[in-house]
């Protein structure tokens, strides 16, 4: 597929699709034509970026300077900052993922979705392009944080590359995240209802854990819910690639203990469970 606009714009009838193309290679380049249109999106559009980069910077402000000096519980010496930011970049990348099922909601809507499935191109290319997409702005935020981060008194204290492993795995378990989030989109009936149901799961989900405060300043029951957070312990996974430990000891379960092979393993499942499951969705979906 060379371009987007080269194809029948013809919408296709009720139940059908056009033949698509076999084979990964198809699949990466058409996937690469849709991730292009949406950040054309993006660019023609700038204030659909404006929350998603204002955001994460009011909490970083928020929490460093206004909760921060009553906030407890980590050791003496242990910095406030360089505890949260990189809880923060974890929050804001869940939180990223999330555009791809509100994008997805808001093409099947428009009817969007049904002029790409009349095209001879692979089931997978608009998933694809949409993950892709919102993995590319993704990158763009947590670049936008850590200049506010450094502002703020956050430091690295690792080496070069421990520090790129630290930003990979955000970016590789957001990427993830919004492989579930693009089954929901196609599931939900608009991008209002999608947003409500997103927000229910990923704020209770961002919160109960080791974001803002140590987990073990949490009450007994939450403490072991925020522990086996992989929210939790991808925060922890930034924290030691970051070399913003300091004085924290970690001890107990064994995603406390092994919180980047446990972020991995969510990554594994995720990316198993939720591309196959998104990908025979949109196969079957029409546009509402």
């Amino acid at each position: 597929m060379t371009s987007i606009a080269s194809r029948p714009a013809t919408a296709p009838r009720p139940g059908s699709q056009a033949p698509a193309p076999s084979g990964g290679a198809s699949a990466l380049l058409d996937g690469f034509v849709v991730a292009r249109r949406n950040m054309i999106k993006v660019r023609r559009v700038p204030e659909l970026l404006f929350g998603t980069l204002i955001s994460p910077i009011m909490f970083i402000v928020l929490f460093r300077y206004v909760f921060g000096g009553a906030i407890g519980g980590l050791p003496p010496g242990v910095s406030y900052a360089e505890f949260l930011i990189p809880g923060i970049f974890v929050q804001t990348v869940v939180f990223g993922a999330t555009i791809t099922g509100s994008g997805l909601a808001e093409d099947m809507q428009k009817g969007i979705i049904d002029r790409f499935r009349s095209l001879p191109m692979s089931r997978m290319a608009v998933l694809i392009g949409r993950t892709t997409s919102d993995l590319l702005t993704n990158v763009l935020v947590v670049i936008i944080m850590s200049v506010t981060g450094l502002l703020v008194g956050w430091r690295i204290n690792s080496s070069f590359l421990e520090a790129v492993a630290g930003f990979a795995l955000l970016l590789l378990f957001a990427y993830a995240i919004s492989w579930v989030m693009a089954l929901v989109g196609l599931l939900m009936r608009s991008p209002e209802a999608f947003q409500q149901i997103s927000f229910l799961v990923i704020f209770p989900l961002t919160f109960v854990g080791n974001i803002f405060v140590p987990s073990d300043t949490l009450p007994n029951v939450v403490r072991i819910v925020a522990e086996w957070n992989p929210v939790s312990t991808l925060a922890s996974s930034a924290r030691e690639f970051f070399g913003n430990t300091g004085g924290l000891q970690p001890s107990g379960s064994f995603p406390v203990e092994n919180p980047v092979l446990y972020t991995l393993l969510w990554v594994v499942i995720l990316l198993a469970v939720f591309v196959p499951l998104s990908t025979r969705q949109f196969a079957r979906t029409t546009s509402r």
